[in-house]
């Protein structure tokens, strides 16, 4: 076979996980042998047997595989729009969302933000805001490839269960470990405070990214190693009867920034029961949409209102992480409290 090139555009592409999903939806193409996304250029490089193809043909193609995710391919780069006046809906809904927020906390109805760490409440709602934005785009290509392979068998409710209570189970139970490995390491003052303001930057990092209008921000945020990633996602390509559960497990290691960040967490609890509590609300929050995506090809970029939610969310998250931060400061004595927390 006389191997070609081809360079394409992306738009919509967010984070490291928009790379793997990405790159393996384009090497289902029969005529695709090998993919490279860059998420710093927005770009994708193609190889294969190209030579009969039309640059505009495989774009075409490429599209109609990616369009369920939230990603158009183009030939040529398309202009990124950023929206500014979504602004003047999303900022007053989430300084509403995160004043309802301390309200509770303050009532003491659900103490969701006590001075310095991020709890069960906050990871609930950081699961809610990732599985509503493209970090868990992998996931749901991995819930929509399960479901096609599964559903032409006659089976769709069965391996949705299975994917779903493996994602818990894994949670809770490798939550607990890395809240385990965290305790015998035996954190001191300081190494807990770095871990503080290392979760609060990653946090800043992800809000930031949601926000669209800072390319820079794709580039910092956090993923694991690419070969763990990908032979993650190459479980999903199995069929066997217990690959949706072993597929929900393989979620933990995929490359979504909200994860990490809830994983860096749960390393700083050093105890099994709240490393495992905080993963496993964290799970729990992206639950309602994973199991909405199982049945239905629902994205929520793709809609009009979804560069006002992203913002928004940008935002709730953007304040999570300074109200972090600051408690992380007042804990470590750097400075005196603003609030009565």
């Amino acid at each position: 076979m006389n191997t070609q090139t081809l360079t394409l555009h992306i738009t919509g592409m967010h984070c490291p996980a928009c790379v793997l999903l990405t790159e393996s939806e384009a090497q289902e193409l029969p005529y695709i042998t090998r993919a490279h996304s860059d998420l710093k250029h927005h770009t994708i490089n193609l190889e294969g047997d190209l030579a009969d193809k039309l640059p505009e043909e495989v774009a075409l193609a490429l599209t109609e595989k990616l369009h369920s995710h939230g990603y158009t391919v183009s030939v040529e780069r398309q202009t990124h729009q950023k929206n500014w006046a979504d602004f003047k809906v999303a900022v007053p809904v989430a300084l509403a969302f995160i004043t309802g927020f301390v309200l509770l906390q303050k009532l003491g109805i659900v103490n969701l933000v006590p001075g310095g760490s991020v709890t069960y409440g906050t990871a609930f709602v950081l699961g809610i805001v990732a599985s509503l934005s493209t970090c868990m785009a992998v996931v749901g290509g991995l819930v929509l490839s399960m479901s096609a392979t599964f559903a032409k068998e006659g089976d769709r409710v069965r391996p949705q269960a299975l994917f779903h209570i493996g994602r818990l189970i894994s949670f809770l139970v490798l939550g607990g470990v890395i809240g385990a490995v965290g305790s015998a390491f035996a954190l001191s003052g300081a190494a807990s405070f770095i871990l503080s303001l290392l979760i609060a930057v990653v946090m800043l990092v992800l809000g930031i990214n949601l926000l669209g209008i800072f390319h820079w921000s794709k580039r910092l945020q956090p993923a694991m190693p690419r070969f763990l990633a990908k032979h993650a996602y190459g479980v999903s390509k199995l069929n066997h009867t217990l690959t949706p559960f072993v597929v929900g497990v393989a979620t933990f290691f995929l490359p979504c920034g909200f994860t990490q960040a809830m994983q860096i967490y749960a390393l700083s609890t050093g105890s099994f029961a709240a490393g495992a509590l905080t993963m496993g609300a964290f799970a729990l929050g992206t639950l309602p949409v994973l199991a909405l995506v199982s049945f239905s090809s629902f994205s929520i970029q793709k809609k009009s209102y979804g560069g006002i939610f992203f913002k928004t969310a940008g935002l709730v998250v953007i304040l999570f992480a300074l109200y972090n931060l600051m408690n992380a400061l007042v804990v470590a004595g750097i400075i005196q409290p603003l609030f009565s927390l």
